[in-house]
């Protein structure tokens, strides 16, 4: 890894909000263990048409209120006027955050389904994008991207269409739905400069906890996986110890080769768990801050 740039790369993590006593006990163990790596942000999601409202809404009060990190709220169109819609940016300006991660939302019927917007709701992520800065400039927005396309999507110049829609109601950076393949990034990344977008398209790395959860996902989010992956993780259904170096080895590959190339923003699917995002960063020359002061 000692070719890798000389100054670290920007990092962020994704978490989603708690449903049990025990998942919020993992969750924050999580945050705790990442925490001192000092990102950029951490984001936490929020569920298909707003069911996972409060829980959000807690989890990044609780971020503000314990910790030194910048919480980015997800946000989503679906389902819900905009009124509703509103009102949820408001209570998190008010407690203080400047950064959400607009998003139109996975149909309520699931990835795969048909998006119907509200009757009185948003009918895109670039209507929602505008909506936010033009009440509170003053909050940044993140929105997404797809490297394969969005699976709804007719191609990718109708793609770039919508992203360019996007940046121009204000937009300031789009992370990318998880890939494993980085040609894909960067042939996405050329169309996206050649479309005159430019702004940070941050890659999102997703670390395989479960490959055959991983590989499900995948198809349903329209994100292809390489056959040289899934050879990877044969015969370890059973060898979670195993499962999980090769895993860290493949991410750490992924990362490192993106950064060899110039990439220097990270966002991280932690799924909650911070060991193999862990173990990724510090490969990619992460320390904890109380560890730097002490060398």
């Amino acid at each position: 890894m000692s070719d890798l740039p000389q100054q670290l790369p920007a990092i962020s993590f994704e978490f989603f909000p708690p449903k049990s006593e025990e998942m919020e006990r993992n969750l924050w163990q999580a945050i705790s263990r990442l925490a001192p790596l000092h990102p950029s942000f951490v984001s936490v999601t929020y569920g298909a048409g707003g069911s996972t409202r409060e829980r959000t809404h807690a989890t990044i009060a609780r971020i503000l209120q314990e910790t030194d990190l910048t919480p980015a709220a997800h946000l989503t169109c679906v389902d819900a006027p905009c009124a509703d819609v509103d009102e949820v940016v408001t209570r998190y300006h008010d407690i203080g955050v400047r950064h959400i991660v607009a998003l139109r939302g996975d149909p309520t019927t699931g990835l795969g389904g048909t998006y119907t917007p509200h009757p009185q709701g948003y009918r895109s992520s670039a209507d929602l994008v505008a909506s936010i800065k033009r009440r509170y400039p003053d909050i940044d927005v993140t929105v997404s991207a797809y490297p394969e396309k969005h699976p709804e999507s007719t191609g990718f110049d109708a793609d770039l269409d919508i992203l360019k829609a996007k940046v121009d109601a204000g937009a300031t950076r789009a992370i990318t739905q998880f890939f494993f393949d980085n040609d894909l990034y960067f042939r996405y990344l050329d169309r996206v400069r050649a479309r005159g977008i430019d702004i940070p398209i941050v890659p999102g790395i997703l670390p395989v906890q479960n490959f055959k959860q991983a590989a499900g996902f995948a198809a349903r989010a329209g994100a292809s996986v390489p056959d040289w992956l899934a050879k990877q993780f044969e015969g370890l259904d059973d060898d979670p110890d195993t499962r999980k170096l090769v895993a860290a080895t493949v991410a750490a590959g992924q990362v490192h080769k993106l950064a060899k190339h110039g990439v220097g923003n990270f966002h991280f699917y932690t799924m909650n768990r911070a060991d193999l995002v862990f173990a990724i960063s510090h490969l990619l020359g992460f320390r904890p801050q109380a560890a730097r002061q002490a060398a």
